[in-house]
């Protein structure tokens, strides 16, 4: 479809929303709601509400939209940037359930869909690489601070927070999948964790980074770094990152936040050492005198 035929349509008007102007392209194109959505694989309802405005549609759909309606570069590029701009902020990411386990169910929902991952580190060990042992370690802390439960209801909560965690982790086996994984050595130097525990959090890092999918980088203590490690964060096929709060995450797909992590990621992975088997050996070493230490002491 040329820009020519678009002279005149809503795309030409500053402001017009992009549902409206998506609706217009459609009705030029002469094709029904349903019949789009065969063609891009989306429902008519999401289409529909797109169209109306009653959502606000993610870049990437007005991206798909608008190409499968042939929409030209100029159109497309201007009604994702405008999609873009829209989503532009960073919000609280909401998790459809208050428990661990819940919000473990919904990342996991929302990995499913990702086929690129890079995430960041700076003082727990990445959760697609923690040991049970560990993972229990962490919940049950932050439990203990944020449950307004009894010590029952907590020890149930961390148990399924624990189960829910190790299930999310065989997204890792999907060779579809790409995982760039960073961290600061840092996570192996905090004992959030028994001692007696860490050996096989250590030797669990140590196995993932020999899948051919995973590459895992380690930012050894006597870098100076270049950016402050101020907290954790997921890149999801840089189109939105999640963002590590204490009790909850913030979430935004607006173009400039995502780049700007990406830049942060870039410059956190440039001082990252991938040949990391004599930093993990270090701190085998360091936990398994620790453990007989303190086996001796009982």
């Amino acid at each position: 479809m040329d820009d020519d035929v678009l002279s005149g349509s809503p795309e030409q008007e500053a402001g017009t929303p992009v549902g409206e102007v998506l609706a217009g392209l459609r009705k030029t194109a002469g094709v029904t709601g349903q019949q789009l959505g065969r063609l891009v694989g989306m429902s008519q309802a999401k289409i529909s509400r797109i169209e109306t405005g009653s959502v606000m549609p993610d870049p990437e759909d007005v991206e798909q939209l608008a190409t499968a309606l042939g929409a030209s570069d100029h159109v497309v590029r201007k009604l994702v940037d405008q999609a873009a701009q829209s989503h532009d902020r960073i919000t609280e990411w909401r998790f459809r359930s208050p428990s661990v386990a819940g919000r473990q169910n919904d990342l996991a929902r929302l990995e499913a869909k990702t086929r690129v991952f890079r995430i960041f580190q700076p003082v727990v060990v990445i959760g697609l690489l923690q040991t049970s042992e560990y993972a229990r370690s962490i919940f049950g802390t932050s439990q203990a601070l944020l449950s307004k439960g009894g010590k029952d209801v907590m020890a149930a909560g961390v148990a399924d927070g624990v189960s829910a965690r190790i299930d999310r982790q065989r997204i890792l086996t999907d060779p579809h999948k790409k995982f760039h994984l960073l961290m600061s050595e840092a996570v192996l130097q905090l004992r959030l964790c028994p001692a007696e525990h860490m050996p096989a959090q250590v030797q669990r890092i140590r196995e993932v980074a020999r899948q051919e999918n995973v590459s895992i980088g380690i930012i050894p203590l006597d870098t100076q770094w270049n950016f402050p490690p101020q907290t954790g964060f997921q890149l999801l096929d840089d189109r939105n990152v999640l963002i590590d709060l204490l009790s909850t995450g913030v979430e935004s797909k607006g173009r400039s936040d995502t780049a700007l992590y990406r830049r942060i990621f870039d410059v956190f992975e440039a001082q990252a050492v991938t040949e990391i088997d004599p930093i993990l050996d270090k701190y085998l070493e360091i936990y398994l005198d620790l453990a007989k230490s303190r086996s001796r002491r009982t």
